[in-house]
Formats: C-alpha cells, sequence, structure tokens
C-alpha cells in the first residue's frame, strides 16, 4: 500500500483505495445518520439547489451509496449515478432494487449506476451518456487537479444545463494546516466506527476553486453557504454553467 506522503499519484490512489475499504463503513454512517453536518443541513441544502423536476436528466459524479440520487429519482428526475468504487456503486444498486422491488436495482425506476473514475469521465465524456439538465458533485471533488474533469463535464451539459458543487467551505474548514492550498488527511473519527482505511484529500480556497471553474470553461451563477440551526456555516454550494452561455 503506497504511503500517504508520497507522490501525487500515490496519494490519488490511496484516496480511491479508501473508497473500497471504507465501503460498509460510509454506507452504515450515511443511512444510520451518524454524519452530524448531514443531518444539520448538508443533505437538504443539496437537495433545494438542485431542484429536481420530472424530465431531468441528471448525473450524479461521486453518487457513493446513492442517497442523492434516489432522492432526485423521486422528484421525478431520470438519474445517473456514477463512482469508482464498486462497492458503493453495489450498495447503491441493491437501495435501489429493495425500493422498486426489482432483483438487482441495477437499471430500476428512474436511477441506474455505473462503476466509472474520474479519469475515464475526463477522457472519454461520452461514456457517461448525456446530455444532462444538471449535473451534481455533493462532497465528491477530492482530487488536486479538479479542471480536466470538470471540463469534461462541461461537454456533458444541454443548453443552459447545470453543475451543482458542493463542498466544505474553505473559509470555515482550514483547520490548522491553515488556508491554502494542499493536501490533508480524513480518518472519519467522528463518522462513526468501522473506517479501516484514512483518506487523502486536497483543500483548496475560494481563489483556487475560481481558477479551477475559469480553466474549465465554467461561470459561477449563483453561491450558497448553508447553516446549521445555530448560525454555523456548514459548507458551500457553487452553480455553475458554462462560460459560453449568456
Amino acid at each position: 500500500m503506497p504511503r500517504n506522503d508520497g507522490p501525487l499519484e500515490e496519494r490519488e490512489a490511496i484516496q480511491q483505495s479508501s473508497w473500497i475499504a471504507n465501503a460498509e463503513a460510509w454506507t452504515a454512517a450515511v443511512r444510520g445518520g451518524e454524519i452530524a453536518s448531514r443531518k444539520n443541513g448538508t443533505d437538504a441544502a443539496i437537495l433545494e439547489a438542485c431542484r429536481a423536476e420530472g424530465g431531468m436528466r441528471v448525473l450524479d459524479v461521486g453518487c457513493g451509496e446513492g442517497w442523492l440520487a434516489r432522492g432526485l429519482a423521486t422528484s421525478g428526475a431520470s438519474v445517473v449515478g456514477v463512482d469508482a468504487s464498486a462497492p458503493l456503486i453495489d450498495a447503491a444498486r441493491a437501495a435501489t432494487g429493495a425500493a422498486t422491488g426489482a432483483a438487482t436495482g441495477a437499471a430500476a425506476g428512474d436511477a441506474r449506476y455505473d462503476v466509472v473514475d474520474y479519469d475515464t469521465i475526463s477522457r472519454s465524456p461520452h461514456l457517461v451518456s448525456g446530455p444532462f439538465d444538471l449535473i451534481v458533485c455533493n462532497f465528491a471533488l477530492l482530487d488536486h487537479d479538479l479542471v480536466p474533469l470538470l471540463r469534461a463535464l462541461r461537454e456533458r451539459l444541454a443548453p443552459q444545463g447545470r453543475v451543482v458543487i458542493q463542498t466544505v467551505h474553505p473559509c470555515f474548514a482550514a483547520g490548522e494546516e491553515g488556508y491554502q492550498d494542499g493536501w490533508r488527511e480524513e480518518r472519519f473519527a467522528a463518522f462513526g466506527g468501522g473506517f479501516s482505511a484514512p483518506m487523502p484529500w486536497y483543500f483548496r480556497t475560494m481563489q483556487s476553486w475560481s481558477i479551477a471553474f475559469a480553466h474549465a470553461g465554467l461561470a459561477v451563477r449563483d453561491l450558497r453557504e448553508p447553516r446549521s440551526s445555530t448560525g454555523a456555516v456548514l459548507s458551500v454550494i457553487f452553480e455553475c454553467g458554462s462560460a459560453e452561455v449568456g
């Protein structure tokens, strides 16, 4: 197993393998309500920002065990969920199948799930079908270089389509390392038990997010800062469109 302080390729390999090793624990934490920020408002915030309607075509990038895809499908959207972790996709398919009575859930109802990593999307955007009215990335953009992926996602947007991204708010989640770009490590200590593999992830400032969007050909149309009932800032949500669309 590569070390967490190794070169970029090793960090990204560790990140991807952590989502495989932690798939069961993550699924249990999400479905058991173990993650405080989600209960405090981030789940509701991303559903509100997506504003899914009947007939919408949606791509959920980094869909995990599928909670958001299922929620958007309930609103009448046709959803494709993709994730690099096969065990998480299995969990998503099983949950969708259980909800609809399907045997496997692989293409049940208005949500289907595929194992696709970000490099594959970046190289071959057409493999995720589309075009999509909405592409959502909910706490799913954790790599060092986001531009190739964001550019590929922009290519899969329908005219007037939106990319909605929820992530940690840089101004309130800098931690001990300070407000500067750099690799951090998530040990999932507050998410319940069963997590066996720490996960490297890349922290970026607001300026770095802005630069990434510009280089990918995306323009921020709206920005939200979800808060808890106590007023604490929980996250930031960027709503983007193609910079080529007025």
